[in-house]
């Protein structure tokens, strides 16, 4: 960013605010440093902006997303940016390539790929996700191995010692996986602690790991903790992504695939 001096307070709001169109987060040092004013001044502007509803404050910085996402039911998701996640399932079958089996976790956007998937070859697919199973379970060249344990209501999905158990026995190609954020330094992360677990297993016995979130997950933050960036080797997300996320993640080594 060209260094600026940017003295008159609507002209440095309009500026924060266009940067956060661009790139969907903002640092105080970055502004501080483009704007040529003192970091107190832009955490008084920040914290202005806030309070008018046109962003959240975050540690440093601020999101024009709410960077802590919020549990909801697994019906109330389906009804969230669905066509983004139908194409999101389009770009991502092509990854299973010659894998033999493969695991798709729980939640809205990975039964769609639960729904696009017609394998020519046999394909053992392992979920916890009891929508995916039945999504599955007559589909041709398809083999399920349901994961067994309590069942969350809000995810219709396994999750405790009994699914964790099956998966020591257990060796998958390739991990699809949603998620309810993705943060450059918290990592990957979920709304549910019990899931976030199963999900950490999954990831173990899997030898690829891919994420599957529209661009509404990026800059927020679940209660639970997945894996940090670098544990991923792709991230299947929609076109409303900023540029300078992706090339953030990518010197991270994640190969982000834009679904068209």
């Amino acid at each position: 960013m060209k260094r600026t001096p940017v003295k008159n307070i609507t002209e440095r709001h309009q500026l924060i605010l266009k940067k956060l169109e661009e790139d969907r987060k903002v640092t105080i040092q970055d502004l501080s440093d483009w704007m040529m004013v003192s970091g107190v001044t832009i955490r008084k502007d920040l914290k202005i902006l806030e309070e008018k509803n046109l962003l959240f404050l975050t540690r440093g910085g601020a999101s024009i997303n709410n960077p802590y996402a919020v549990e909801r039911t697994i019906n109330e998701k389906e009804q969230i940016n669905e066509r983004e996640k139908q194409r999101i399932a389009k770009a991502a079958l092509p990854l299973i390539g010659e894998s033999d089996s493969i695991i798709i976790g729980s939640g809205t956007t990975v039964f769609h790929l639960a729904r696009v998937l017609h394998p020519a070859k046999r394909l053992t697919v392992i979920t916890p996700a009891l929508k995916v199973a039945l999504e599955l379970c007559h589909r041709p060249n398809v083999e399920v191995l349901q994961l067994g344990g309590m069942i969350r209501s809000s995810s219709s999905s396994a999750t405790g010692n009994i699914a964790e158990k099956t998966l020591e026995e257990i060796s998958a190609g390739i991990l699809f996986l949603g998620a309810d954020g993705i943060d450059l330094n918290f990592g990957i992360s979920i709304t549910n602690l019990s899931e976030s677990g199963l999900n950490q297993k999954m990831m173990d016995v899997a030898q690829v790991i891919v994420i599957m979130a529209d661009s509404s997950k990026f800059g927020r933050r679940g209660l639970g903790r997945i894996c940090g960036i670098e544990q991923v080797q792709y991230i299947v997300t929609d076109d409303k992504v900023s540029p300078g996320t992706v090339k953030q993640l990518e010197e991270k080594g994640v190969q982000v695939i834009i679904a068209e």
